[in-house]
C-alpha cells in the first residue's frame, strides 16, 4: 500500500504501513464530523480554516480531498490488490490494471485508523445523502428537512436582509419552481428547533419500553454467522480463480501460447470470478446493513441513556445523534425519521 499521499500513514522500516497518529486524528475528525452531519465541503471549510494541511501538504482543502478520504477503504484497515501487472515475466515490464487482470480485495491488510463500523457508517450516510441534493451550508438543519408535498428540501431565505427586520426563514427549495406551488410553510429556525425539543422529549418519557423493544431486534442484527457462513464459498471460489487467472497470465507471459485459445480459457476464468464476486458482494452488502442498522440503534440508544433530564432548549449534538430528517407534511403536521429507522408522526 503506498502511503506517500494517504493522511494518517507511512512507511515502516519493513516497508510495512503504520499509523502517524497526529495525522490519523484528522481523519478520525473528519469521518466523525460528517456523521454528525456536516457535509464534505463544511469540513473542508473548517479544516482549512483550522490550519490543518492536506495530505499533498497543502493549505486549502477541497471537498474533493475530504470525500476520497471518506470512501477510501485503506481507513479501515483493508485494500486493493493488483492495481498493476507484469506483463512479461523476463523482462519484469509491469502496466497500470485496465481491466486485463482482476483487482481483488484484501480485508485486514494493515493497522486501521477507523472502525469497520465507522466506514460503513460512512458509506451508508454517503449513499442515502446522493438523492437529497445535500449542500454545503454549516447549519444542523441544512439537507435534514424534507418537503411532504414534493420531496424537495428546505433551504435557508433571508427576508428583509437590509432592514432592522431581518429574519432567517427555512422553506423548501422548489417551493416556487416549475409552475407548482407547494402547500408546505416556511418556519423560522427558533420554530424548528421548539418542535425536536417537545419531540424528543416525548422519546424520553418513553424511553423504557423503546429499549425493551429493540433488545431482540439487537440480538438479531449482531448474529451474522448465517450470512457470513453463506459468504465463505464465495470467497473461496474467487480466491481459486484468482490464482488460476494469476498462473494463465504467468504462462502466457512466458510461452508462446495460441492466443485464440488463452483468451477463451481467460475469458471463462473471468466470468466464473465475475459471478463468485457478485454473490460474495450481494452477501458482504447484506452483513454491512445489518451492521449500519445496529449501530445506528446503538448511537440512538445511546444518546437517549445520556440524556437523563427533559430538554429545555435546543441541542445541536442531540439533534445531530439522533435525526434523520424531519418531513413537513403541514404547519402542524411533521414526521421525524429517526436514525434508528423509526418514525415518529408529530402535531403541534
Amino acid at each position: 500500500m503506498p502511503c506517500k499521499h494517504f493522511l494518517g500513514y507511512e512507511r515502516s522500516e519493513d516497508g510495512n504501513p503504520q499509523i502517524v497518529e497526529k495525522e490519523a486524528t484528522v481523519v478520525r475528525l473528519i469521518y466523525q464530523m460528517f456523521l454528525d452531519g456536516k457535509s464534505p465541503s463544511a469540513i473542508a471549510r473548517r479544516l482549512t480554516a483550522e490550519n490543518i494541511p492536506t495530505p499533498g501538504g497543502k493549505r486549502n482543502w477541497q471537498s474533493g480531498v475530504v470525500q476520497s478520504i471518506l470512501t477510501n477503504e485503506k481507513y479501515k484497515g483493508d485494500a486493493i490488490l493488483q492495481k498493476g501487472f507484469t506483463v512479461d515475466f523476463l523482462t519484469k515490464k509491469r502496466k497500470v490494471n485496465e481491466g486485463e487482470v482482476p483487482q481483488y480485495y484484501v480485508t485486514n491488510s494493515h493497522p486501521a485508523i477507523v472502525s469497520e463500523e465507522v466506514f460503513d457508517l460512512a458509506q451508508s450516510e454517503l449513499e442515502k445523502r446522493k438523492g437529497l441534493r445535500y449542500t454545503s451550508s454549516s447549519s444542523c438543519f441544512s439537507s435534514r428537512i424534507i418537503c411532504g408535498d414534493c420531496g424537495g428540501i428546505y433551504g435557508s431565505k433571508v427576508w428583509h436582509s437590509t432592514s432592522k427586520y431581518r429574519r432567517v426563514i427555512w422553506q423548501c427549495n422548489a417551493k416556487f419552481k416549475n409552475g407548482k406551488k407547494c402547500t408546505t410553510p416556511h418556519f423560522y429556525e427558533g420554530e424548528l428547533k421548539a418542535l425536536f425539543v417537545d419531540a424528543f422529549n416525548s422519546l424520553l418519557t418513553d424511553r423504557e419500553s423503546i429499549f425493551a423493544a429493540y433488545e431482540e431486534i439487537i440480538a438479531d442484527l449482531t448474529d451474522n454467522t448465517g450470512l457470513e457462513k453463506e459468504a465463505q464459498p464465495f470467497q473461496s471460489e474467487c480466491d481459486v480463480v484468482l490464482e488460476l487467472m494469476r498462473q494463465a497470465v504467468n504462462e502466457n507471459a512466458q510461452s508462446a501460447l495460441n492466443q485464440a485459445d488463452y483468451q477463451l480459457r481467460y475469458d471463462s476464468l473471468v466470468e466464473r470470478y465475475e459471478n463468485a464476486k457478485q454473490r460474495l458482494k450481494e452477501t458482504n452488502t447484506q452483513i454491512s446493513n445489518r451492521r449500519t442498522k445496529r449501530e445506528n440503534i446503538e448511537a440512538f440508544m445511546r444518546a437517549l441513556q445520556t440524556q437523563r433530564k427533559l430538554l429545555t432548549e435546543f441541542d445541536e449534538n442531540l439533534w445531530n445523534a439522533t435525526v434523520d430528517c424531519l418531513i413537513v407534511r403541514s404547519e402542524t403536521e411533521f414526521t421525524f425519521r429517526f436514525k434508528d429507522g423509526t418514525e415518529l408522526l408529530w402535531k403541534k
